[in-house]
């Protein structure tokens, strides 16, 4: 079955909403706000349907020239480039109205949002992991294509940066190699690690693994004016640009309340960079601001602790799951808290009890915008947002880094008004 519609708007993940006469919502992927557009039915469900786009009958201008690097629109879709079609500025805009849709879920309000975009949308990824396949007798190299998560061979990659594109033939030779040549034992391990991690480092250069890295790699990124140990397995800003803006208006929002709260609580820490850049340099009136970071991953620990030392910082950084610990961590008025949790959000306990802790600062770093309302919804029970700030931490692709500042409510009294 074969539907006219016009987009409404983009929902996170990039797809075109509109809706049926029948009043059912249908997702379109590759059509863009304001287009009317042919589309194919082909998923049915009871409240929405998916549909394939077939022809673009009106556009809104909002369709940028071909990009020479970028594959078609169809294969960028497919691994994970859905924005590559349209302008930066169509981009930008579709992903504030996302954010400002799901914070208003929370807020019941229009929440002030500022939107910090990337100086480079494409070649500004400092790190990459394909994937190996074999199609038609030969190995290919690349992305994961959705949804039949074949490989779309990458002999060059437009997110990539340029140092990593010009060592990814050296790569590729080296990678097929392992695959094709040597011991049975040696192949087969190839095979069965399947992903191929690329990082780059102003420091490092190029390095490169199939599989896990290799035992006791460590690499040096910058942050902010610093330079942060990481080991090879270890978490850090895939755009350094825009990861170091993002690390100054952390340490920017922390100074903004130092007076009131100059203690760190750093809660899923990773290498230490935020509670860091916070802390290094900083003291209140000749007092000395304490910081305490809690991470799982023992490598990151390690590293924060050694980077700690080298900034000069007295810290104490602690190897344990933070929803595992909450009855051991130590939470004041004068302190600030900042999380930044993976994309599936806090644990479950953590809101809560964040909550219902004394301090007066909470400085929340999302990459999920989905679980960042569902930890604000708990949270803001007890804090008022301050401050939003999306930061386009990964341009042509769904995803972003959203920035929010909250400060503990007052207390109200009797008559009403706040204590």
């Amino acid at each position: 079955m074969t539907v006219t519609v016009k987009i409404e708007k983009n929902v996170y993940g990039g797809d075109g909403l509109c809706r049926l006469g029948d009043g059912r919502v249908c997702f379109v992927p590759g059509a863009f706000v304001g287009e009317t557009v042919k589309a194919e039915i082909v998923e049915q469900k009871k409240r929405y349907v998916k549909a394939r786009l077939v022809e673009m009958l009106e556009t809104e201008g909002v369709r940028a020239a071909p990009e020479p690097r970028l594959p078609s629109a169809e294969t960028a879709g497919r691994i994970g480039l859905v924005y590559a079609p349209v302008t930066y500025e169509t981009e930008l805009k579709i992903k504030q109205d996302q954010l400002e849709n799901f914070l208003w879920k929370v807020a019941h309000c229009v929440v002030p949002l500022k939107v910090v975009g990337a100086p480079q949308t494409l070649g500004y990824r400092n790190k990459v992991v394909y994937h190996t396949e074999r199609q038609n007798g030969k190995w290919v190299l690349g992305y994961r294509a959705e949804p039949e998560h074949r490989v779309v061979d990458m002999p060059q990659d437009p997110l990539a940066c340029e140092a990593i594109n010009a060592a990814l033939p050296t790569i590729r030779s080296g990678v097929f190699s392992l695959l094709t040549q040597g011991a049975r034992a040696v192949r087969q391990s190839a095979k069965a690690a399947d992903n191929v991690t690329v990082r780059w480092t102003a420091i490092d250069g190029v390095k490169w693994w199939l599989g896990d890295p290799p035992q006791g790699l460590e690499l040096h990124e910058r942050a902010d004016g610093r330079t942060f140990r990481v080991p090879g397995d270890g978490f850090f800003q895939v755009n350094p640009m825009v990861g170091d803006m993002l690390a100054r208006a952390v340490r920017e929002a922390y100074a903004a309340g130092a007076a009131v709260a100059p203690h760190v609580l750093d809660l899923y820490c990773g290498v230490g960079v935020f509670g860091l850049c916070c802390l290094q340099g900083a003291a209140q009136g000749g007092e000395q601001p304490r910081l305490v970071g809690v991470e799982s991953g023992r490598g990151a620990v390690a590293a924060a602790k050694r980077n700690a030392e080298a900034m000069g910082v007295k810290a104490n950084f602690f190897c344990e799951r933070v929803g595992a610990s909450l009855g051991r961590i130590k939470v004041g008025a004068r302190h600030t808290v900042i999380v930044d949790p993976p994309r599936g959000g806090m644990e479950p306990n953590v809101p809560g009890w964040l909550a219902n802790r004394p301090a007066q600062r909470l400085v929340y770093v999302s990459c999920d915008p989905a679980t960042l309302v569902r930890d604000l919804e708990t949270l803001s029970k007890k804090y008022e947002i301050r401050d939003v700030t999306l930061f386009d931490m990964f341009p042509r692709t769904a995803r972003f880094e959203t920035l929010v500042v909250m400060e503990k409510k007052l207390p109200v009294s009797a008559g009403g008004a706040g204590a």
